[in-house]
């Protein structure tokens, strides 16, 4: 089985992204995650912060990661499965 390594990426970044974007407005509106999301997204995305108007800075270095990462994983499978009957 071949991956399609931009649709992966795509559909990470989507999930990725989105998670960051919901999850800052969960802990600003209630707390819960902010340890988890100063760790990671904070510590790593330069001018994200955990509130509404940054969520959106999140959303999309979260698309751009899971979209480079999926990308690469799926470059990655495709290389390391090649079979000689292609």
């Amino acid at each position: 089985m071949k991956l399609r390594p931009w649709a992966l990426g795509v559909s990470i970044g989507i999930v990725w992204g989105g998670s960051i974007f919901i999850t800052t407005f969960i802990s600003y509106y209630t707390g819960y995650a902010k340890e988890f999301l100063e760790v990671l997204a904070v510590s790593i995305y330069p001018g994200y912060e955990i509130t509404p108007a940054r969520s959106f800075l999140g959303l999309l270095y979260g698309f751009l990661d899971g979209l480079l990462s999926g990308a690469l994983i799926g470059w990655l499978y495709n290389k390391l499965t090649k079979s000689d009957t292609e």
